[in-house]
């Protein structure tokens, strides 16, 4: 199995906890397939926090057993592609069996096929609407998969979702799961970045728009911010030529310039990430160093070191003394779509701006490099770093 996959997924030594949620989901999972209701295993937790993980040894119990009819599905096609990879070193577990969602659904409904158990990783990208351009004409996905399977295990992280077609709260999700079983399993301690419990809050407080302090400097985490992009990368190359998995990333609403779409600022300019048909995935892509990543293409993955360029539509308010969100300058408007069913405030759509770039954020195991494309915000980044 490629190294950097098994390293993100499939360690060798669990945690307590981890070891103690897998039993604990195996449990369940074996109590409620011989049961009448389909019944839902919720594994819920920030970003970093270890689902995949726990996930993976899910997998490779119940997919490598020929008792049970059993799938993964994930809306994600970079993560998919690394689940395709990883399937190749299961004895036992067919990689026709690792799906999108969509195509899964369509073809268990077309041929009557029905499972014991379905996985579902990054769940809160599943579809809760109809969307026939993506040749889903169903109205929730898990309401789908639910009636396709006894058990559907679904992993969960409400601070991830971005986009209004893959809507979802709590109250979404257990009026889906409507009168059928549930549990819910939470996972709470950070696995992926080497930080303190205060370096992990102070991202999230400043993502949430909250006053900007120092950043805590009280575990091996390397944090500094730069004074240019162009520097940044520089860091950047240097790292990814040392420890490797090293790369930028961006949010969106960065102007062109001369045609160009890229990403552009002071002496950096960059294309964003490119799709590949390819199998490998694009964090994993010796090439992508010189691409700038987004959310599509690093939702799930570990890097070790990140270089965030913070884009145009997040500036500064010196009245709060807080980073603020300006959604008219976010060039990306899958996240504005509108829905019949769904009133979006505005409010909630600063909350999906402010979701892409706190998963971004917290893509890096032992360093984040920082900068931000508004004067005033990087100044102030800059001012609490001295």
């Amino acid at each position: 199995m490629n190294k950097i996959l098994k390293e993100q997924f499939l360690i060798d030594t669990l945690s307590d906890d981890q070891t103690k949620k897998i039993t604990e989901l195996n449990n369940y999972i074996n109590h409620n397939m011989s049961k009448k209701k389909h019944a839902v295993a919720i594994i819920q937790g920030a970003a970093g926090t270890g689902k995949s993980v726990v996930l993976m040894q899910l997998v490779k119990k119940y997919m490598t057993d020929r008792r049970y009819k059993s799938a993964l599905v994930v809306n994600h096609p970079e993560l998919y592609k690394a689940y395709q990879d990883m399937a190749k070193s299961f004895d036992g577990l067919n990689p026709r069996d690792i799906r999108r969602p969509t195509a899964l659904i369509n073809d268990a409904q077309k041929n009557h096929r029905h499972y014991d158990v379905i996985f579902v990783d990054e769940a809160h990208l599943l579809y809760s609407k109809s969307e026939p351009y993506a040749h889903y004409r169903g109205k929730n996905q898990l309401t789908d998969l639910m009636a396709l399977s006894k058990v559907v295990v679904v992993v969960y992280d409400f601070k991830q979702v971005f986009q209004s077609k893959m809507y979802w709260s709590k109250q979404l999700l257990f009026k889906t799961i409507g009168h059928h079983p549930y549990r819910e399993f939470n996972m709470d301690f950070q696995y992926r970045m080497v930080t303190s419990d205060k370096q992990v809050a102070w991202l999230d407080s400043f993502t949430a728009q909250q006053p900007i302090t120092p950043f805590p400097k009280d575990s091996q985490f390397e944090f500094e911010v730069f004074p240019t992009a162009g520097a940044l990368y520089d860091k950047i190359k240097a790292r990814n030529s040392e420890y490797g998995l090293s790369r930028v990333v961006a949010t969106s609403g960065f102007p062109r310039i001369d045609g160009r779409h890229n990403v552009e600022m002071d002496t950096f300019s960059l294309p964003w990430d490119e799709w590949d048909p390819q199998r490998t995935h694009w964090a994993k892509r010796e090439s992508s160093i010189t691409q700038v990543g987004t959310i599509y293409t690093l939702q799930g993955f570990d890097l070790n070191y990140v270089g965030m360029i913070i884009g145009p539509s997040f500036g500064y308010n010196p009245k709060t003394d807080s980073m603020t969100i300006i959604p008219e300058k976010y060039s990306h408007k899958e996240i504005f779509k509108k829905r019949q069913d769904i009133q979006f405030t505005p409010a909630q759509y600063q909350d999906f701006i402010a979701n892409v770039l706190n998963v971004l954020l917290k893509r890096g195991k032992y360093g984040l490099y920082l900068t931000a494309y508004d004067d005033a915000l990087r100044q102030r980044l800059m001012a609490l770093q001295s």
